[in-house]
């Protein structure tokens, strides 16, 4: 599977952000598809993840409720719809792949993406 993400930039706190990612290379029926982000120094984290075909989703508890995770089919695209940016949020954010389930730890899923940066100013 190929991963291009996009859409990341430099915005102030408070602003909205939408990143894509554009899936090619298989069928998608058996597939996840999720969003991590890694902070310079830390880890890289779980953001969020949508099961392709039933469209369920799970989302880190911290960003509840200000990101979201949405995808398009006809575009075989996945979204991160990032509201209420806060300087915190600054981080590389990658889109990720991996069959069947949606796992939160990275070493789990095998395709990645190349990262798009995310730079929140206060």
């Amino acid at each position: 599977v190929q991963l291009q993400a996009s859409g990341g930039g430099l915005v102030q706190a408070g602003d909205s952000l939408r990143l894509s990612c554009v899936a090619s290379g298989r069928t998608f029926s058996d597939y996840v598809l999720g969003w991590f982000r890694q902070a310079p120094g830390k880890a890289r984290e779980f953001v969020a993840a949508i099961k392709w075909v039933s469209r369920n989703t799970a989302h880190t508890n911290s960003l509840k409720g200000r990101f979201s995770i949405s995808r398009d089919n006809s575009k075989n695209t996945v979204y991160l719809q990032m509201n209420s940016l806060k300087p915190e949020d600054t981080a590389v954010y990658y889109c990720a792949g991996r069959p069947f389930t949606i796992v939160t730890t990275p070493e789990s899923w095998d395709s990645w993406g190349q990262g798009t940066q995310v730079t929140v100013s206060s």
